[in-house]
């Protein structure tokens, strides 16, 4: 989901065409469809089994798999798409021009970044032990 926010913000600074910004999109989608289905598939192998079984192990790893083959792939088109040096320049002193936009990226870098490591349950607890 974080990585999908960012990849749809910083597509505003390239001249994507509509399938392009569509195939983003679809790309987008179908990681977070994949990360349910792979969720899915480990609880209920989590459910069938409290212990551990090699088929059990086969079925949540190739779920895992899955995702990852998609997430390489959804990375090689991000490469392709956005690896323009003069736009990633032009990026950099849009930036520099823009100090608040430059304190809001970064701001919610360092909050994606506490969301990534802590997840929504992780961060309920720390607030609530904060409070």
């Amino acid at each position: 989901m974080v990585a999908g926010f960012y990849v749809l913000l910083f597509s505003l600074f390239y001249n994507f065409s509509a399938a392009q910004t569509a195939l983003l999109i679809i790309l987008i989608a179908l990681i977070m469809f994949a990360e349910i289905v792979n969720t899915c598939i480990e609880e209920l192998c989590n459910l069938i089994s409290d212990r551990y079984e090699p088929i059990i192990r086969i079925a949540k790893d190739t779920a895992a798999g899955a995702v990852l083959v998609l997430s390489i792939a959804a990375v090689a088109v991000a490469v392709v798409f956005f690896l323009d040096f003069d736009v990633l320049y032009g990026i950099f002193l849009f930036f520099c021009a823009n100090p608040v936009l430059l304190a809001l990226l970064v701001i919610s870098a360092v909050f994606s970044v506490v969301f990534i490591v802590l997840g929504p349950v992780g961060i309920k607890e720390k607030l609530l032990k904060i409070l």
